[in-house]
């Protein structure tokens, strides 16, 4: 009954890491796009400008530069599409990683995943921000060593929120808000300071209590989030030697002439785009507490139905999806399978082979909560094998969350199931409502009570059954427990159905 249902969820997830595999590969190769041509960028460019430009060699045009798109929400599905990029970079022995982003923000442990790997490359980092860098898009523009703006572009507005369970904003307590505005604030500071931007700068992005001035010029007042547009990003301030850029080191029109003003107008262009699998992984891990809560109900309902039908398929089937999903983001890999399936076949063997509840069942409930948990939790790469990357604890709160969720909904859904579905009428084309009883006719077995007190002799010994002979009618008997020797008279006493009782003739006074 466990082995089939396994073997489907472990065929799903070998053959998700297949599949992500192969598209990554398909992907890698077909992302390259001819570099921009120094003509295609001079068209960009007002005609009282005049370029000079030297010739690029042979070597510099094979040289690639990676472009990895930062479009629409930042989530745990993006991390793995960045790591992949930034990876193949490094092998490749890139000339730049560039990050095109246009995005209103996203989650914060998700931004900073990103700022750690963009941190650890030695492959220098440039950012796009095309048309806009908020809130997580602003503290991974600051991760970047260089940042450029498109013209209408804006950067800034980084102060972290709570998201309710219904999409919108969840306002928080003056102690939690500065708790996660001091978290954030230090990580923006950090990742200034590192790549030689003005950490006061960037934390004026993030808190509001803060006031930012150059000279006697205010950049930003107290009580306001700074948010800078392309012309402001990139404006001088200061005097003499100390002036410089504001943020920004300048404006351009397009990726071409972004090339051409960083000295690689001729570099090969290897765009980094999500692969149709990836794609798919990221709207299953936005909706990943729906797969799991629907999953684990479809294997409650079938560990209390018997035999395996459609919900414990579906559940199998939800939760397979779930795997794979997480599995591409670059969250769950195959021990958290393998661990899940252990569980499950722990919990058939102690529901369907061993009598009461003991260890097996409690090791089984403790390998799939487990294996879930881990399944959400990121997992920082690193770059020596005796360093296992452990998560931080901080990690574990929105798995736990989600979890704790799916576990109360499952209950919830499952309680009210076993009440109310049996009284929908589509229940009733599943089940079968007729009774067989007694009251509608039905019986078991023919009526022989007009056989007591029949007398004849025992065929067989009678211990305590046997064969025994009523006239020309043979009949299986029964004593009332004492044995009866072989052609002994004998009377029956009773008969319920085909269980007919009888006694022996000289023990009745």
């Amino acid at each position: 009954m466990i082995c089939g249902p396994t073997l489907l969820l472990l065929g799903f997830c070998v053959l998700g890491t297949y599949v992500s595999a192969q598209s990554n590969q398909s992907a890698e190769s077909a992302s390259e796009t001819a570099a921009h041509t120094p003509a295609a960028v001079a068209d960009t460019i007002p005609d009282s400008v005049e370029l000079t430009e030297a010739p690029v060699s042979s070597a510099e045009a094979d040289t690639p530069v990676f472009v990895i798109p930062i479009q629409g929400m930042i989530e745990r599905g993006l991390v793995y599409v960045i790591r992949r990029g930034v990876a193949q970079a490094e092998e490749s022995n890139a000339a730049a990683i560039i990050i095109d982003m246009n995005t209103p923000g996203g989650r914060v442990d998700s931004a900073e995943n990103i700022i750690n790997m963009l941190g650890r490359t030695k492959v220098p980092t440039y950012t796009l921000v095309n048309p806009n860098a908020i809130s997580a898009g602003a503290l991974i523009s600051m991760s970047t060593r260089h940042i450029y703006m498109t013209p209408g572009s804006r950067i800034g507005d980084a102060m972290p929120i709570m998201m309710s369970p219904g999409g919108g904003a969840q306002e928080m307590s003056e102690a939690h808000e500065e708790k996660a505005v001091s978290y954030v604030a230090s990580l923006i500071r950090s990742v200034a300071q590192e790549n030689g931007h003005d950490p006061q700068l960037a934390e004026c992005m993030v808190r509001r209590k803060i006031e930012y001035k150059i000279g006697e010029e205010i950049i930003c007042k107290e009580g306001e989030i700074l948010t800078l547009t392309n012309l402001e990003a990139v404006r001088m301030v200061g005097e003499g030697d100390e002036q410089r850029r504001l943020l920004a080191a300048g404006t351009v029109e397009n990726m071409g002439e972004l090339l051409k003003e960083i000295g690689l107008a001729g570099a090969r262009i290897v765009t980094v785009e999500a692969t149709s699998a990836e794609s798919i992984a990221r709207y299953i891990e936005q909706f990943s507490f729906l797969f799991l809560a629907g999953g684990l109900l479809g294997l409650y309902i079938e560990f209390k139905t018997p035999g395996f039908g459609l919900p414990g398929g579906l559940g199998l089937l939800l939760l397979a999806f779930w795997f794979w999903g997480h599995n591409i983001a670059g969250l769950a890999g195959a021990g958290e399978a393998v661990l899940f399936l252990a569980g499950v076949i722990l919990l058939g063997v102690e529901l369907f082979l061993l009598p009461g509840f003991g260890i097996a069942g409690l090791a089984g409930i403790s390998c799939v909560l487990v294996a879930l948990l881990m399944a959400m939790v990121p997992h920082v790469p690193t770059d020596s094998w005796w360093d296992p990357g452990l998560p931080s604890a901080i990690a574990f709160k929105t798995p736990l969350i989600h979890l704790a969720g799916a576990l109360i909904i499952t209950g919830v859904l499952g309680i009210l199931l076993a009440r109310y579905l049996p009284k929908t009428s589509a229940f009733r084309y599943l089940a079968l409502e007729t009774a067989t009883d007694a009251a509608s006719g039905y019986t078991s077995s023919d009526d022989t009570t007009d056989l007591v007190g029949r007398e004849g002799i025992s065929l067989t010994a009678l211990h305590p059954s046997g064969t025994g002979r009523f006239d020309n009618q043979r009949l299986s008997v029964v004593s009332r427990g004492d044995f009866i020797d072989a052609d002994t008279p004998i009377r029956i006493a009773e008969s319920h159905g085909s269980r007919i009782i009888v006694e022996a003739i000289q023990d009745v006074s």
